[in-house]
């Protein structure tokens, strides 16, 4: 990589590289916050993307569709999630899949955090 690609180089890409080849503890990787939903990206791919959520009690994402699959898998805590109206349960250890172009939303019980793993075609 030449000296001016590295430099177009944005703080979010130096951050996710920080995260390449070590372990880590994905609940200390997002702190939940007060009255809101946070998030961290952390793979950025053409094929898909890793994003981190963390969700304060009460707190969610509305009602939406990706044109995409997504897996979404539960590190800590509980929410209710629907897919076309149809309601569900998950819990810390627990994944669902959200299909592409169908309705689904997220709404925690409790704070709850949750890998979010979308794979584009």
């Amino acid at each position: 990589m030449t000296e001016p690609q590295a430099e177009q180089k944005t703080a979010a890409d130096k951050k996710r590289e920080e995260l390449v080849s070590k372990v880590l503890a994905v609940n200390d990787l997002l702190q939940y916050q007060d009255g809101t939903v946070a998030s961290r990206m952390i793979v950025f791919k053409k094929a898909g993307t890793i994003t981190l959520f963390a969700f304060d009690a009460g707190e969610g994402l509305s009602e939406h569709s990706a044109p995409y699959d997504a897996i979404l898998t539960v590190t800590d805590g509980e929410a209710d999630v629907t897919i076309e109206g149809a309601p569900f349960t998950v819990r810390t250890g627990e994944m669902i899949i959200l299909p592409a172009n169908k309705p689904h939303g997220v709404q925690a019980r409790q704070r709850f955090k949750m890998t979010l793993t979308m794979i584009r075609e």
